[in-house]
């Protein structure tokens, strides 16, 4: 049986009509229209998937509604501040750093949690931080690249 559960994401307030035990990864794509969050393995393992969940990064395929309800959620659409990219986007696409970009959204997600947490991050904490955001293309270097110039741009702010 469906129960209304509301959402707040990216700032604003959804009702959704849906089992509880529903991932939050397919109410953003499939009733929210929100498809920047991507489907990678369904198991939490790849971060294709990687929304903040009160600023802390979960894998949105394993987190149900009952555990998003009454949390602050922030997709990847949600990053962009009046129509701004955020800096850590800003630096993804300065420093080419997606191939087939498939795997990006998780990143950037995970690399602005990061950033929030740690405004200076080393090249050691940036790759934990990072660690479990698989890129199939491998394109490791420009992703820590990214990251660190988006931490210079955010602390020159």
């Amino acid at each position: 049986m469906p129960a209304i559960t509301v959402l707040q994401i990216n700032g604003k307030t959804f009702p959704i009509n849906a089992e509880p035990d529903r991932t939050l990864l397919s109410v953003l794509r499939e009733d929210l229209q929100l498809t920047g969050t991507k489907y990678g393995c369904g198991e939490g393992e790849c971060g294709a998937c990687t929304v903040l969940l009160d600023g802390a990064p979960v894998r949105a395929c394993v987190t149900t509604l009952a555990k998003a309800a009454g949390a602050r959620i922030t997709t990847i659409e949600g990053l962009e501040q009046d129509g701004r990219l955020h800096p850590l986007q800003e630096a993804f696409l300065a420093a080419g750093a997606m191939q087939c970009a498939y795997c990006t959204s998780g990143m950037i997600v995970s690399g602005a949690a990061l950033l929030q947490k740690n405004p200076a991050p080393s090249d050691d904490e940036i790759i934990r931080a990072m660690n479990g955001n698989i890129c199939r293309c491998g394109a490791y270097q420009r992703i820590l690249n990214a990251i660190k110039q988006g931490a210079k741009t955010l602390a020159a702010k």
